[in-house]
């Protein structure tokens, strides 16, 4: 014959008063509540497993009503009748409850940023990737577990960034988060990266081009244009060497001194987008620029201080500004002096296409599939450059006969 269950009313649960010594109410089942002598009561489960007698803590009263202690008592039994200790089940559910906090996707993606990322690129890419996910990602998805999140929810959290017309910046934020997936597979804490279901889901991002001249004429207006620009001496001395070494805008209005030898005539630096080490051999017309501005500026950590502090680069739009000012809005920008060399460097002064992409620090591999170091080809790279330079020169010297 079956032992009682639910002995108790829930009335008889509320009116239970407290005793000199510790009390027990039973319920059934191996189910009672402990009533202490400070009037605490605690629901517990007596229980046999594997030979012993055990206790399992269900939970605080009121928190934990009669009816959800019996339900407990009858997911214990259940599990007993599997031949699994509730305790240990218990305590698992616990465990992989931490770990589901400790795994959210802001954790894993903080620890990929900070671990990984932040060694790989600039500082600036690191912090401008950061505040993306800051922004876009974390306020949506950021505590849920990594390991929960589907497809559909991450769609749903890029919507968000392009239903407000940011079709590139939603495009940037997918793929950083692929990444942060991928670390995770790594690290154990997600099996698969639900960033290639995507694939299609979100609006085209029409790639915009940067103004640039790329024919000799228009480059030789260009040039000589610059030659009489009066602004500030250092902008002028940044607006001069653009064209001659075509770093990106961010690399050269941040260069530092200490990353430049004019007697070896080299600009080493960490490429903003690859973050590789990435050295630009300078011809004799950057070093006269470099050597000239040094007097003004030598003193400041920045080639290019700001006109507020010297603590600081220049600012992002300097350049821009100046060609705006003089007259070429909308016909040139700082990154176009990419486009231009790029092109005239391929054809019309017919040097190698890796030769070009390894100066402008793109993800250019040797044969093997390993990325160039930062000197190959060098030797090769500084002729190119010092007949760039000299190819510059002689636009300047024959206006509208290129």
């Amino acid at each position: 014959m079956s032992r009682q269950t639910n002995k108790l009313s829930a009335t008889a649960v509320r009116n239970a008063k407290p005793k000199d010594k510790t009390a027990k109410l039973a319920d059934g089942g191996g189910l009672y509540l402990e009533i202490t002598p400070t009037g605490s009561k605690y629901w517990r489960l007596k229980y046999r497993h594997a030979g012993k007698e055990k206790r399992l803590a269900i939970g605080v009263y009121p928190e934990v009503s009669l009816a959800d202690a019996r339900q407990a008592r009858d997911e214990a039994k259940r599990q007993l009748a599997q031949c699994i200790d509730p305790s240990a089940a218990k305590r698992l559910a616990r465990q992989l409850g931490h770990q589901a906090a400790i795994n959210t996707f802001e954790a894993v993606a903080i620890e990929w940023l900070e671990q990984v990322h932040r060694h790989e690129v600039v500082e600036t890419h690191y912090t401008r990737n950061k505040r993306r996910l800051e922004r876009d990602v974390f306020p949506i998805i950021g505590k849920r577990p990594i390991v929960e999140i589907t497809p559909p929810e991450l769609l749903g959290c890029l919507r968000r960034i392009e239903m407000r017309g940011h079709i590139e910046t939603a495009h940037r934020i997918k793929a950083l988060c692929g990444q942060v997936f991928r670390y995770g597979i790594s690290t154990g804490r997600v099996e698969r990266d639900p960033t290639p279901d995507l694939r299609g889901a979100l609006r085209p991002n029409k790639t915009k081009h940067y103004a640039a001249l790329t024919e000799p004429k228009e480059v030789a207006d260009l040039l000589m244009a610059m030659d009489g620009y009066g602004g500030q001496p250092i902008t002028i001395a940044a607006l001069k060497l653009a064209p001659l070494v075509f770093t990106r805008p961010g690399e050269l209005r941040q260069a530092k001194w200490i990353d430049i030898s004019l007697d070896q005539a080299t600009w080493s630096f960490q490429a903003s987008k690859t973050g590789h080490p990435h050295t630009v051999p300078l011809p004799i017309q950057a070093v006269e620029i470099l050597r000239d501005l040094h007097g003004l500026t030598g003193r400041s950590e920045f080639v290019f201080p700001g006109v507020r502090s010297s603590k600081r680069p220049m600012s992002n739009n300097t350049i821009n500004a100046a060609l705006k000012t003089l007259g070429f809005k909308d016909k040139m920008t700082g990154h176009g002096f990419r486009a231009m060399a790029r092109t005239i460097l391929a054809e019309r002064l017919n040097y190698p296409e890796h030769y070009i992409e390894q100066q402008l620090a793109h993800a250019v591999r040797d044969s093997n599939g390993r990325a160039y170091n930062r000197t190959t080809h060098l030797e090769q790279r500084r002729e190119m450059l010092q007949a760039w330079a000299d190819y510059l020169d002689s636009l300047r010297g024959l206006p509208g006969q290129v």
